[in-house]
């Protein structure tokens, strides 16, 4: 692994342990950087959403970084910089754009669906081209912006204004509440006390900016890793789940991202797991395409999302008999709950080891390895009342 690929790496892994059951996401959003691409982070407010992208951004050094958090009437100019009142004066009608997305290397666009589309048009040659038309009608400003992290609570509606400029987010990540009981006590106990932020690695602009346009760009992809995106497209295609040939094109560079971030110079099978976040459009399409990518990738990665729907529905059950008796909750939890849960760990298990014999990523069992593990803290918990701390070293 180069130099840079090290450090993106460790970047990787000291967030990984800061934040909760936020792994595959990481992963995904250090992807989507190195490829050069712009990524959405949606989920329900208060689920560190703009504290995970700030603490990623925040490790690049060097550059400019730019932040925005948007509304219905949010004008372009506070976007792209206002108009320069002194050269107004002067008859001259500028912009000023020190400290706006036109100088960005780095953004963070928050609420990205709750501007209006006057903003969002404005925005999509920026996002697209890494250009920017000024108001005067002057010629187009070029744009030193490697990659934008978007977030919102919500995607915008079939048919919405804003649809084009969905497209331009490669990478889609569903970020939800933390589940497990034991990550929940650690998370209040972080409130609790007074800590300055962990330092931690950082990397620097030009080095970045390296990696993303020589570095990621020379890993090898193999014929047969195209052969196989092929392959996947027809499927998806005959399930009416279509993607326009520009994001099937830059999904190649995510696939050669996703090795390099390995430390590897040729693309495998495994790196066609992040296409799972890249291909659906709306959440009721995003198993669909889990199921199609994973088949494709990793047979017992599919398997383990077939398991995640018993693990699922357990955990429905668990919330639907809330207010029952403490001796029905411990009988379910005893004689249904905990055999099933037990049951799903043991397959989970066996698969990780078939995966790690066959060279396969572990990635996508891990975590509904992880899911496993917080239903059944959740069961021991609420059912069975144990306390958080009880299960903070829950082995299963």
């Amino acid at each position: 692994m180069n130099g840079t690929g090290k450090v993106m790496a460790a970047v990787r892994d000291e967030l990984a342990g800061q934040f909760f059951e936020r792994a595959e996401v990481i992963r995904a959003l250090m992807t989507a950087l190195l490829a050069g691409q712009h990524s959405l982070l949606l989920g329900p407010p208060g689920a560190a959403k703009s504290d995970l992208a700030r603490a990623l951004t925040g490790r690049i050094t060097g550059g400019t970084y730019w932040e925005i958090l948007l509304g219905a009437y949010t004008d372009p100019k506070q976007i792209f910089g206002p108009i320069d009142v002194a050269a107004m004066m002067r008859g001259e009608y500028t912009q000023v754009f020190a400290r706006r997305a036109t100088e960005a290397d780095i953004a963070f666009i928050d609420e990205i669906f709750k501007c209006g589309q006057g903003a969002l048009n404005s925005m999509l040659a920026w996002l697209n081209e890494r250009l920017y038309h000024p108001e005067n009608g002057g010629p187009p400003i070029s744009c030193p912006l490697l990659a934008a992290v978007t977030a919102s609570n919500e995607l915008p509606q079939a048919g919405h204004e804003s649809a084009a400029f969905f497209d331009r987010l490669m990478v889609r990540l569903e970020v939800t509440y933390i589940e497990d009981p034991a990550n929940t006590r650690a998370l209040f106990r972080s409130g609790a006390v007074r800590a300055a932020p962990p330092a931690g690695t950082t990397v620097a602009l030009d080095d970045l900016r390296r990696a993303i346009e020589d570095e990621v760009p020379g890993v090898d992809v193999p014929d047969g890793i195209l052969d196989a995106m092929v392959k996947l497209r027809t499927a998806l295609r005959q399930r009416g789940l279509l993607c326009s040939d520009r994001r099937w094109r830059q999904s190649v560079r995510l696939v050669q991202s996703a090795a390099y971030l390995d430390g590897r110079g040729q693309a495998d099978d495994t790196d066609l797991d992040i296409l799972r976040h890249v291909l659906w459009d709306s959440t009721g399409d995003r198993r669909a395409v889990w199921d199609e990518v994973l088949t494709l990738v990793n047979p017992d990665a599919k398997k383990a999302l077939d398991l995640e729907e018993d693990i699922l529905a357990i955990q429905a059950t668990l919330e639907s008999m809330a207010g029952q008796s403490d001796q029905k909750l411990n009988d379910w939890a005893s004689k249904e709950a905990n055999p099933k849960l037990a049951r799903a760990a043991r397959e989970l298990e066996a698969m990780q080891k078939a995966a790690v014999a066959a060279g396969r990523s572990t990635d996508a069992i891990d975590a509904v390895m992880a899911r496993v593990r917080a239903v059944y803290a959740q069961v021991f918990t609420e059912a069975l009342k144990m306390p958080a701390f009880a299960v903070q070293n829950l082995k299963i």
